[in-house]
């Protein structure tokens, strides 16, 4: 028998109908979270590189000689405007072809282009090589969304997401430790001579200390195995009596999200209001440690770096266990019921701490506030994969995570300076701003969780509906 007869045989008993691959036992634990601890290190990779340059504002704007709009222009748009949009397309890709490596590519080029701006000579330079960072972390969640629920079956998935989730808060919180270690270091300035670059900036080290390693994280994550895809597939039944996988067109995507929207549209909300919240303070919870207290820079960001290594951790962990038990215990939706319910629990920490005159009872109130914030990390992702069917997951993810940069990142940090600059006019009300703000935005996350409570059941409910018909 020969190779190809060999490929044709196994090609026609994974896809007889009576052999589907639904059936077939997902893969052993211990290499399912093998697979999660390379993805939570590519994540946390992806963080630090992504707020490092936040950290380094002061440095870069002396050396470079730029104005604040053009550092604000590197801090936001250059990274969230690529990131957001390259994000739909990668997304489409993830449903398609294979996910592991799209993340090795993703993962080699943030890499990369975050070491190249350790190399930048100016503003346009810098830019391009911010806009190159976005691009490539924008691979990085939709396929890791979709390979972990391929891994895992639906009752461990929120827990897994939520491990997974980790790396957003362990790469901020080192972000945040690793630039108060750092702003000593280059606050003097100074020049390197490096073999091949020549003279670059004492900053500039930085870029090259946390991207390069990158590099090595790409060719692990390409060692992993790429899942089998589970989770109604949509398949058809040749002449030959051969059920084939058959490719969704992205016409077919829009129209089951459209015909889903009260689930899809109030998910995304919860989802994005809650980062927005979570954005907006992270950026200026060290400033009111600074401003309000009379702490140091590097002061703040070590101790509020510990608070997010360690609240953020255990909260997306938690918020994505707490979804899977809920779901256990028959609430079908369990998962937007954690997202619901977040906000709920941590508004009366979120208002309290910035009014605190105490700062380490502040810091002390900031650790459940960011605890119960970060619940929905874990259950938000875990619950569009289990509304979405497999050849939709990808997309439907890269949507998420526009919607979530768009409104998280893209308005929480600045919504918070407005209401400082306009409303009160005096930077020392910021604390009055990190009270007032989060509140409003956080009333909106759990309004728009709540009335997509009831929708999610039928979802689930039109989800089988579609799987009987498609799955044939």
């Amino acid at each position: 028998m020969t190779e190809v007869d060999v490929a044709a045989e196994v090609e026609e008993e994974l896809h007889h109908p009576k052999r589907d691959i639904l059936e077939k036992p997902y893969p052993k634990a211990i290499y399912a979270w093998y697979v999660v601890a390379v993805l939570v290190l590519a994540y946390t990779f992806s963080f630090i590189d992504r707020q490092i340059l936040s950290l380094l504002v002061g440095p870069i704007k002396r050396d470079l000689a730029i104005s604040d709009t053009q550092m604000s222009l590197l801090q936001g748009f250059a990274f969230a405007a690529f990131y957001s949009v390259a994000g739909l397309p990668i997304g489409r890709l993830v449903d398609r072809y294979h996910r592991v490596n799209i993340i090795a590519l993703g993962v080699f080029i943030w890499s990369l282009m975050t070491a190249l701006c350790g190399t930048a000579r100016g503003f346009l330079q810098l830019f391009i090589f911010r806009a190159g960072v976005g691009v490539g972390e924008a691979a990085l969640s939709p396929a890791a969304y979709s390979i972990i629920a391929d891994y895992f079956p639906p009752k461990r998935l929120g827990f897994a997401l939520g491990v997974y989730g980790m790396g957003v808060y362990i790469g901020a919180g080192l972000a945040l430790i690793i630039g108060a270690a750092v702003i000593a270091l280059v606050s003097e300035g100074g020049s390197a001579t490096l073999p091949l670059i020549g003279e670059i900036y004492a900053w500039q080290i930085t870029f090259l200390v946390v991207g390069l390693p990158g590099i090595l994280v790409a060719l692990w994550v390409w060692t992993l195995r790429e899942p089998d895809r589970r989770g109604h597939i949509r398949q058809e039944t040749g002449t030959d009596g051969v059920s084939r996988r058959v490719e969704v067109p992205v016409s077919e995507v829009f129209g089951y999200m459209g015909k889903n929207w009260r689930t899809i549209v109030p998910l995304n909300l919860c989802y994005a209001l809650s980062a927005m919240m979570a954005y907006g303070v992270a950026a200026w919870i060290p400033t009111l440690f600074v401003r309000t207290h009379g702490w140091s820079y590097p002061e703040a960001g070590f101790w509020y770096g510990l608070v997010i290594v360690i609240f953020g951790t255990t909260g997306v962990i938690a918020g994505g266990w707490a979804g899977d038990f809920l779901t256990g215990k028959g609430i079908r939706n369990g998962r937007m019921m954690v997202c619901a319910f977040t906000g709920l629990a941590a508004f009366p920490f979120t208002i309290a701490y910035p009014l605190l005159d105490d700062p380490w009872i502040a810091l002390i109130v900031l650790c459940p506030a960011t605890f119960f914030a970060t619940f929905t990390t874990g259950a938000g992702p875990s619950a569009l994969q289990e509304l979405m069917p497999n050849q939709m997951r990808g997309f439907a993810s890269a949507v998420l995570i526009f919607v979530v940069t768009i409104i998280g990142l893209g308005l929480g940090p600045t919504s918070i300076a407005l209401v400082t600059d306009y409303v009160y006019g005096d930077e020392m009300m910021l604390r009055y701003s990190l009270a007032v703000v989060p509140a409003v935005v956080l009333t909106l996350a759990i309004t728009a969780g709540f009335l997509g409570l009831r929708p999610y059941i039928g979802s689930l409910d039109y989800l089988k509906r579609w799987s009987a018909e498609h799955e044939k």
